[in-house]
């Protein structure tokens, strides 16, 4: 699903250069859970963003799903291609207040033309969430607010998953649960996820872990 090819990204700073990935090489397979590990500031919301097309490498090459995406110079071709095959999730929720849940999670479909709610009804449902529908995010809690993001995130059926720190605000059994909820749909639906986080946790429900160190991954299960 994600391949990457000598990837290096470079920031100016200051007058000088601050390397933060050096000569990334990295294949993600299919339908597998895959974990990032790191400490703060070693790069691997870089490396997601990166993935995503919401930076630029400054070289190498990232292909999605077969595609080349660092050849796309639209950035109309990159949002679309966002919509249309990965969804994200991040360490704050990013529901919208004054919307119920069920239309949270219909959003990204409106914003292709194709509402349903009953799809995303569907999805609450799968994620413990179908009797809360209804309710604005300020009546629930953080927990149920991360899964609810997650259902959003899966609305227009995206292949790949993209998750920045979900559980960052979470209490530990809530942070289980959302790495047992990755694992589970990875299992049952073949959906890839790629998760960065520091929570090495995290590691006991996935596919395969990496960690990022001195700029570059190493596997480590």
């Amino acid at each position: 699903m994600i391949e990457l090819e000598h990837l290096t990204k470079i920031y100016g700073q200051g007058g000088e250069n601050l390397c933060v990935l050096e000569d990334v090489t990295l294949t993600i397979p299919r339908g597998k859970f895959t974990v990032l590990l790191g400490p703060s500031g070693s790069g691997k919301s870089t490396l997601l963003n990166l993935i995503a097309m919401l930076d630029k490498p400054t070289s190498g090459t990232i292909r999605v799903d077969g595609q080349n995406i660092t050849a796309i110079r639209s950035e109309s071709v990159r949002s679309a291609l966002r919509l249309r095959k990965m969804g994200f999730v991040f360490q704050f929720d990013g529901l919208l207040p004054e919307f119920s849940l069920l239309e949270n999670v219909d959003m990204p479909a409106l914003m292709r033309g194709k509402p349903n709610p009953r799809k995303a009804l569907e999805l609450l449902k799968n994620l413990g969430l179908g009797a809360m529908s209804h309710k604005l995010p300020a009546d629930l809690s953080g927990g149920e607010k991360q899964r609810a993001s997650i259902a959003r995130a899966l609305r227009n059926d995206p292949p790949l998953l993209l998750a920045d720190e979900p559980t960052g605000n979470l209490d530990a059994a809530r942070k289980l649960q959302v790495f047992e909820d990755f694992a589970r749909m990875s299992r049952e639906k073949g959906l890839t996820v790629l998760m960065v986080t520091h929570d090495v946790h995290a590691s006991e429900y996935a596919d395969e872990v990496y960690t990022l160190e001195n700029r570059k991954l190493v596997k480590t299960k």
